[in-house]
Formats: structure tokens, C-alpha cells, sequence
């Protein structure tokens, strides 16, 4: 027997719909690329991304046709990205800061047919479009068109008098929203296909009080790129609650985030760790103060225990750690309290909020050997970290790499992990990073986490070093601060006590800057050629 509930498709026009009909004036403010903060509202932003709509269609694009945009967070983007998916095409984001020779690979295999891009972009693309022969219009989101050596249009004159009531929606649920690529640290990226419906569950899952906790009471500062995972969703849960938004565009060092926090009345924000950590070396160099801020979700790799501190203890902002992946929507695990842990003081609760956290709902996870086999939630047990549910990742776009799942569903995502029995995940590395020393496993986060709290420390990497007789020992890798000068032995003795013995590196190396991928992860990869010549005292020693 079939209920009898309408037929309503989770669309993701129907979420602008909403936060124009419903809150049609709330504010979204924008640092624009013009230079001045400048203020629209959900209501004016949804007539505009109408507009983009008409001029989409005009254009020739049809429902499943790929639209590229390339840009930082703005209004505008914010406009393009509703236009595009509204009448059924595929938005996919374009990260300006990966390498020329990967965008280009990344534009062909999508089959990108009209390119938006901020006007900060022109020298990157006078560079690929010869390569993208696919790409038949160029747009920049501006006022006015940089000179290019090839053509283009101003955003504002592409739009400008086209008609405001384009019709969205009348598409299947199902059907492809959002394209965004993996980095492709290994291989070439493959492609993440997002559907309407699953990034609407995303939206709605990700709002729980137990995840991000959004509301029409918050101001958000969305910090996280538009271009990497629908910037962890909140493109759809921010409208979707008719939260005021904050954009900062391109300008995201700290002196320019603190400004628009405090001017805005920011509430909630999300952003890496190295986002936070510009944020709190402004405020200690400035005396500045956080005055409206209350909470920050931070991802992308995971967040040192100093920053955890310092937001809570000088400036009474809550931290909390989330984990997902491209491939997960990205948002699969917040480090929320439970009853039991939330009774407890800030020291007590800190080692679970350190750690991943726990599932949201819809989702399941699992822990397995290298055979496969399930492996117990003890909180001690480092296993690869499996995850199935509507938001996961079925397959890559047109099928690169293969079958992606196991016999029951689950897509690995390549971390290694442990799972408490109260339910929390912590990653301990990935599955390619994670040092493998006499049989067993050395996190390198952890160490990492530890290190980079250290006197002098700006940034610290750990990766493994071949050895004679243990295969692989950790080697500690350090960014100092401007004008400190941290030594070995400072280091090793400020570590000791803090992780098991043998996990204790086998030595030191300093460097100018440590090497971030384009998402702002550090980049084990480069870092591996830097030092495949290494050699650790204690490899010498045992030779």
C-alpha cells in the first residue's frame, strides 16, 4: 500500500525558491572583486540567478550539459550556481588553484561547455582555453571584462534586461546537479557526480543541531571555497534556513576576515585549519577581539589541539571538527558532544573533540583489515574507514576507476581510522600516508597535531623515511614562525611524554614553507620527493 503524501522532488531550486519567498530579505553580503562590500538579498540574488537562467538557455545549454564556473565566494557565484542547476544543468566548480595542466584535463573530461570565472582568473585562462577547445563561451563574474586574447563577456551585461521569471525544476530528483573533481594526488582526478536529491538530504542532514546546527538567527561566513564539495554544503543549508550570508571573495588572510566578522555580526563560519590559524595570529599581533563569533566547523585535514584552545579560551568560540570527503558531499562526521561527554568539562570533552566525530543519520560506517574483514569499535583498533548512504559516492563520472564499492555497499575512503565505542571516528592517517614501522602503524596527524604546537612552530608534516630495519620511521618536518629558530632537541623534548615512545621521530628537518595542496591540505606527495634521499641517523646507524 503507497502512502498518500504528494509527489514534491527534492530539487535543489525549490531551496532558493524558498529562501526568496520565505526569506526574501535577508542579507548576503559580498566582499566584491570590485574591492567594495556590497549588499544584496536572497530575494534580489534569486530574480538575478533567474536571469543567468535565460542566459544559459539562450546559449544553447540544455538540462545535463556541463557549466564551469571558477571563482572565489560572491554573490554573483552564488547567482550562477542557482541559474545553472535550476533548468537541470550540471554545475561544476573549477579550482582555480590547482596546477594549469590539471584544470585543463579536469575541463575536457567534464565536457564543460560555458566557462564563469572572477576576473582574477584571466592569466590561468589565457593559458588553458587553447587547450579546452570544449569551452565555446567565456563570462566573468564583474562588472566589466578584463582584456583577454580571447573573447569574452561582463557578467553584468550577459544578464542585464533578460527576463525574471525563467521557469526551474520539472526535472527528476535524481537527475545530476554539481560536478567537482578529487585532486587527483594520485592519478588523474576523477570526477564526483552530486545529485539533486542528494545534496537536498545533504543540506537537510547537515542542519541537525547534532551537525552544523544552522538557523535563520545565524550569519554565516561561508570561508570554505565554493569550488571545493558545494563548500561543505552550506550553499544549500544556508539558504535553505534563510540565513544571512557572508562572502568574503578572494581576500581570506586575516586582517580581512576579522573585519567582515565583526562589521557582519558573524555567528557561524567553516574553514581549514591554516584559515584559523591567519585568523588567531592577527588577533594576537592586533589585541583584536571576536565579539559575535560563536562557533566554527573546521575540516580539511584535521585541527591541532592549540587552535581548539586558543578559540575557546581567549575568545569563547566553540570548535568543531567535521571529516568528509569529495566523495561523501562532503559533510559524513561532526565531533559534537553526547549526553555523557557533554556533562563533562572543556578538558574532559577536548580528546573527543579532537576527533572526527559521529556519524549523521542515513549514513553507516564500518572498519576493515586489508582482507576485508570487520574490525571492533574499541577506540584502540586502526582499520580502513568505509562509508555507505544516499550522499556517498556510487561510482566517478564516466566511470574512472572502476567499481568503487564493496560486496555490501561501502565506498573506502581511503583513511585509516578508529572508531570509540561511544561512536566517535578519529582518522590517524591516510591509508597511503599512515607510516608502517615493525608491523605496526604510526600516525602521522597525531604527531603532526602535537608538533605544531610547539614555541616557533607555524606548520608541521610527518612522513615516513625507508629504514633497514623497521621498514619505515617517522621523520618530522618543520615550517618555522618568522623570526623564531625551534631546534631539534626543543622539538623531540617538547613531544616526549605526548605520544607512545617508538611513534618519537627519528629525527628533524627544517624547511622555508611546507608544500599545501590546492584545498589546503599539506602535500604529503611533494614532500615524499623533497626527501626520497633521506636518510635518517638511525638507517645509518643500522646499515
Amino acid at each position: 500500500m503507497r502512502a498518500l503524501m504528494q509527489d514534491w522532488s527534492l530539487t535543489l531550486d525549490k531551496i532558493f525558491d524558498h529562501a526568496a519567498r520565505w526569506h526574501g530579505e535577508r542579507e548576503v553580503v559580498t566582499r566584491s572583486v570590485e574591492g567594495p562590500i556590497t549588499r544584496s538579498t536572497y530575494a534580489d540574488l534569486h530574480r538575478r540567478a533567474k536571469q543567468v537562467s535565460h542566459a544559459l538557455l539562450e546559449a544553447g545549454v540544455k538540462p545535463g550539459d556541463r557549466v564551469a564556473t571558477m571563482g572565489w565566494n560572491s554573490d554573483r557565484h552564488l547567482e550562477a550556481w542557482y541559474g545553472t542547476i535550476g533548468i537541470g544543468a550540471i554545475l561544476h566548480t573549477l579550482n582555480p588553484r590547482l596546477f594549469p595542466e590539471q584544470i585543463v584535463y579536469i575541463a575536457n573530461h567534464a565536457g564543460d561547455e560555458v566557462l564563469l570565472a572572477d576576473p582574477a582568473c584571466a592569466p590561468l585562462l589565457a593559458e588553458i582555453l587553447p587547450q579546452c577547445p570544449g569551452i565555446r563561451q567565456v563570462v566573468f563574474l564583474s562588472e566589466e571584462a578584463p582584456e583577454t586574447p580571447f573573447p569574452a563577456q561582463a557578467y553584468e551585461a550577459w544578464i542585464a534586461g533578460r527576463p525574471t521569471d525563467t521557469p526551474w525544476g520539472g526535472f527528476d530528483e535524481n537527475d545530476a546537479a554539481g560536478l567537482c573533481y578529487t585532486s587527483g594526488t594520485t592519478g588523474n582526478p576523477k570526477g564526483v557526480l552530486y545529485g539533486h536529491r542528494s545534496n537536498y538530504l545533504h543540506a537537510m542532514m547537515t542542519l541537525q543541531p547534532d551537525a552544523l546546527n544552522l538557523s535563520a538567527r545565524d550569519t554565516v561566513m561561508l570561508i570554505v571555497p565554493m569550488y571545493h564539495a558545494n563548500a561543505w554544503g552550506v550553499m544549500y543549508s544556508a539558504p535553505m534556513v534563510g540565513a544571512k550570508l557572508v562572502l568574503p571573495g578572494q581576500k581570506l588572510d586575516g586582517a580581512s576576515l576579522h573585519e567582515l566578522i565583526e562589521t557582519e555580526g558573524v555567528t557561524y563560519s567553516a574553514g581549514v585549519p591554516t584559515i584559523w590559524q591567519m585568523l588567531l595570529t592577527h588577533l594576537k599581533e592586533t589585541g583584536g577581539k571576536l565579539t559575535t563569533l560563536q562557533r566554527v566547523t573546521v575540516g580539511g585535514s584535521a585541527c591541532p589541539e592549540s587552535i581548539f584552545r586558543t578559540l575557546h579560551d581567549d575568545y569563547g568560540v566553540d570548535v568543531i571538527h567535521g571529516w568528509g570527503m569529495t566523495e561523501t558531499s562532503p559533510l559524513a562526521t561532526v565531533s559534537v558532544p553526547s549526553p555523557e561527554i557533554a556533562d563533562l568539562g572543556f578538558e574532559a570533552q577536548l580528546p573527543y573533540k579532537l576527533k572526527q566525530g559521529r556519524l549523521l543519520c542515513n549514513l553507516d560506517l564500518k572498519l576493515v583489515n586489508d582482507a576485508g574483514e570487520r574490525l571492533p569499535h574499541d577506540g584502540k583498533t586502526f582499520g580502513r574507514l568505509l562509508i555507505k548512504g544516499p550522499t556517498i559516492a556510487s561510482g566517478y563520472f564516466r566511470a574512472e576507476g572502476g567499481e568503487v564499492l564493496d560486496d555490501e555497499g561501502f565506498f573506502d575512503t581511503g583513511d585509516v581510522s578508529t572508531i570509540d565505542p561511544e561512536g566517535y571516528m578519529q582518522i590517524t592517517d591516510r591509508a597511503k600516508d599512515v607510516i608502517k614501522s615493525g608491523g605496526e602503524w604510526i600516525s602521522s596527524i597525531d604527531i603532526e597535531n602535537i608538533a605544531v604546537g610547539a614555541d616557533g612552530v607555524a606548520c608541521a608534516a610527518v612522513i615516513g623515511i625507508a629504514h633497514p630495519k623497521w621498514d619505515e620511521r617517522p621523520l618530522l618536518i618543520i615550517e618555522p614562525k618568522p623570526g623564531a629558530a625551534p631546534t631539534r632537541e626543543q622539538l623531540l623534548t617538547y613531544l616526549e611524554g605526548k605520544i607512545a615512545k617508538w611513534w618519537m621521530p627519528d629525527d628533524v628537518a627544517f624547511v622555508e614553507k611546507i608544500p599545501l595542496g590546492a584545498t589546503g591540505k599539506i602535500n604529503k606527495l611533494a614532500l615524499r620527493e623533497t626527501f626520497k634521499d633521506y636518510k635518517l641517523p638511525s638507517a645509518q646507524a643500522a646499515e
